[in-house]
């Protein structure tokens, strides 16, 4: 029992982590995360823990786990949980237990610079606009000196920047070994301190997307990983259904066309009709186009049989096949002539890949699996698991036999957490999507006083969510919280037309009150973000899908949380179609089954961005009655927090009134 007395002996109040780590305060509750952490650790096997915003998890799962000695991998929702882990929780941690550690980040490789593919951008330079010119000229520079490479810290560049995908590669267009620049890569380097560290940090995309793809990466350091943990675990189902399964774009075909045109000036011109492969992708390209019938942007079609619903199957089979015939003869043009130009020889793997995958579509769905087709600016062909269970358990399962036979090997462990991941104690839904073993759930209670701290209003007589003026309700119930409050206001939606018609409503309601309307997709979310906290509050921020969760505004910034209705997922959701009729099929009930729990768990992620710690306090609206006239009401209320209720407008008046003054009165300090 070393290690757990070693964590029990680290949380003590007298310990090293209240010595050296300044604002550490023991708490009850991460005491005893820690402790059923370690005790997993030392055995070995599968604990999921649910702790209730306030516990500080982050600190429970890593003192255990640097403690261990063992090697250990971090997995955690986005990049930016990723870089805050890595340059903020994890050396503060390991300095306070006063443990050295050889630590690694590793991002997907779209996050790191590649030297080949700027290079060839800077020979087309001329080919871009003036801006693109102009980040390029900055890409250019600090590519001669950073270390590691990573994209993130050119702050100039962000996600939504078109010039991305002409610095870095993806595993498509990458050259692999035969590259030029291979001892110069940067995403090979950070993969290989990644095999080196004793503590890598990734993310959850990466996880799933390498681990689908076999690529060298995640699923080469899995193996001498002891120890593997999920933090932030609620967004693994989701995520590891999307990344567990195929897709295939027509995006991807469109690039290997203008690549394929472009071997006209390249290293391999005249050797082949480069023109003429470019024009047969093409055209087969169109042709499957063609064979779809118009539809509204981004409109989704179940497969229900040997071709996407509203489409002749015989015309769709016929323009796929002429389209897998096309990349076959790319395919085999390129390897013929790949020994002498590794550029060609890539073309040549992506040709194939493409022809694989597409040829893949062509053939019968499995049964436990969903497939359908996105219509875009292009045609996005998915197929996905039902679930991620069968994957996790086949990954879990040789861990738990490790150790059965031989006398003192030491068994894997993996460790699932996130403030949110279930409406039961035993936390079934989480459970049973992810293919864990029964038994293994804990749940540790947020140390927040709610009915203290803050209350929840419904109102019983909103418009339904469904009617016309559902949301310019919501904008009218915001507002007068809003001026109230002097801003300190987030509006959560479930739809991004939702968000604009309110924001709209809103601003409009705010004119003349000094009150800004900050809106997602203005700029990116970190840059939202900054500019609510810095300005104390005194502006309205609308928002929808990730803001739901990740966002942790602490103090007087944010003291009202508005949502616009339950956030049940949309019914159209192919994923959720076809795990409703699964759970049909078995005798089971979608809606209590599958609807509720999910909207109930995502209702809980939004309301937990109200109160961020033990000095806040706050409302939370709701504007969706049926939270209280629905019989399913009481079930998605029992999952939320303990708030306090407000029954009527005249309490959500006064609880407004007194907010406002318990803010002046704290602002103005004590009488003298």
């Amino acid at each position: 029992m070393a290690l757990v007395q070693a964590v029990q002996a680290a949380f003590d109040p007298a310990g090293p982590l209240a010595r050296k780590m300044p604002g550490f305060v023991a708490r009850p509750g991460q005491t005893t995360m820690a402790l059923a952490v370690a005790r997993t650790l030392q055995e070995g096997g599968v604990l999921a823990v649910e702790a209730g915003t306030g516990v500080g998890k982050t600190l429970a799962y890593l003192v255990p786990a640097l403690l261990s000695g063992h090697k250990v991998l971090l997995s955690t929702a986005t990049k930016t949980l990723q870089e805050q882990l890595f340059l903020r929780d994890l050396p503060r941690t390991l300095q306070a237990l006063g443990i050295t550690a050889r630590v690694a980040l590793l991002k997907g490789r779209s996050s790191y610079l590649c030297t080949q593919r700027l290079e060839q951008t800077l020979s087309q330079a001329q080919a871009l606009a003036p801006s693109d010119r102009a980040l390029l000229a900055q890409v250019q520079l600090w590519a001669r000196s950073t270390v590691q490479g990573d994209m993130a810290e050119l702050p100039a560049l962000d996600e939504r920047a078109e010039l991305l995908d002409k610095v870095t590669s993806t595993r498509e267009n990458c050259l692999g070994g035969s590259c030029p620049q291979w001892t110069h890569c940067h995403t090979q380097a950070a993969r290989q301190r990644a095999l080196q560290a004793e503590v890598v940090v990734i993310n959850h995309h990466l996880f799933f997307a390498d681990l689908g793809v076999r690529a060298s990466g995640v699923a080469e350091l899995l193996p001498s990983v002891h120890t593997v943990v999920f933090d932030e675990a609620h967004q693994l189902s989701s995520t590891g259904v999307q990344f567990m399964g195929r897709r295939c774009s027509g995006a991807q075909v469109q690039s290997l066309v203008q690549d394929l045109a472009l071997q006209d000036g390249g290293v391999a011109r005249g050797m082949a009709d480069w023109a003429g492969l470019a024009a047969d992708v093409r055209q087969a390209h169109l042709q499957l186009w063609e064979s779809v019938p118009p539809a509204a942007k981004d409109a989704r079609r179940l497969w229900d049989a040997g071709a996407p619903q509203g489409v002749e199957p015989a015309r769709w089979a016929d323009a796929l096949q002429t389209l897998v015939q096309a990349l076959d003869a790319s395919a085999q043009v390129c390897q013929s002539l790949g020994e002498s130009w590794p550029e060609v020889a890539a073309l040549g793997q992506r040709s194939l890949s493409l022809r694989q995958a597409w040829d893949d579509f062509s053939q019968a769905v499995p049964s436990d699996r969903v497939r359908w087709l996105v219509q875009g600016t292009a045609l996005v062909l998915h197929e996905a698991p039902l679930t991620i269970a069968r994957d996790m358990q086949a990954l879990i399962a040789p861990a738990a036999q490790e150790g059965a036979d031989g006398v003192g090997a030491v068994r894997k462990s993996w460790i699932f957490t996130s403030a949110t991941l279930g409406t039961d104690p035993e936390l079934g839904w989480f459970i049973q999507q992810c293919g864990l073993p029964a038994g293994c759930a804990l749940q540790v209670p947020s140390p927040f006083d709610y009915a203290r701290q803050a209350a929840l209003y419904v109102p019983a007589d909103a418009p339904a969510p469904d009617q016309a003026q559902h949301s310019s309700y919501v904008a009218q119930m915001a507002a007068q919280g809003a001026i109230a409050l002097g801003g300190r206001t987030m509006v959560l939606t479930t739809t991004v037309r939702a968000m604009r018609t309110i924001a709209s409503a809103l601003s409009a309601a705010l004119e003349g009150a000094g009150l800004a309307v900050l809106v997602q997709g203005q700029a990116p979310k970190r840059a939202l973000l900054e500019t609510f906290q810095r300005g104390q509050g005194g502006s309205v921020l609308v928002a929808t899908a990730s803001f739901w969760e990740g966002v942790d505004i602490q103090g007087s910034a944010l003291q009202l949380v508005v949502i616009d209705k339950l956030p049940f997922t949309p019914p159209d959701d192919p994923v959720l179609q076809a795990q409703a009729q699964a759970c049909l099929d078995a005798g089971g009930k979608p809606f209590k089954d599958i609807y509720l729990p999910q909207a109930a768990l995502a209702l809980k992620q939004g309301a937990g961005r109200l109160i961020r710690s033990e000095t806040d306090h706050g409302l939370l609206l709701v504007c969706d009655p049926r939270l209280v006239l629905k019989g399913y009401g009481k079930r998605i209320l029992a999952a939320l927090p303990p708030l306090r209720r407000l029954s009527d407008e005249t309490q959500w008046q006064q609880a407004l009134q007194e907010l406002a003054q318990s803010r002046h009165a704290s602002a103005q300090g004590p009488a003298r």
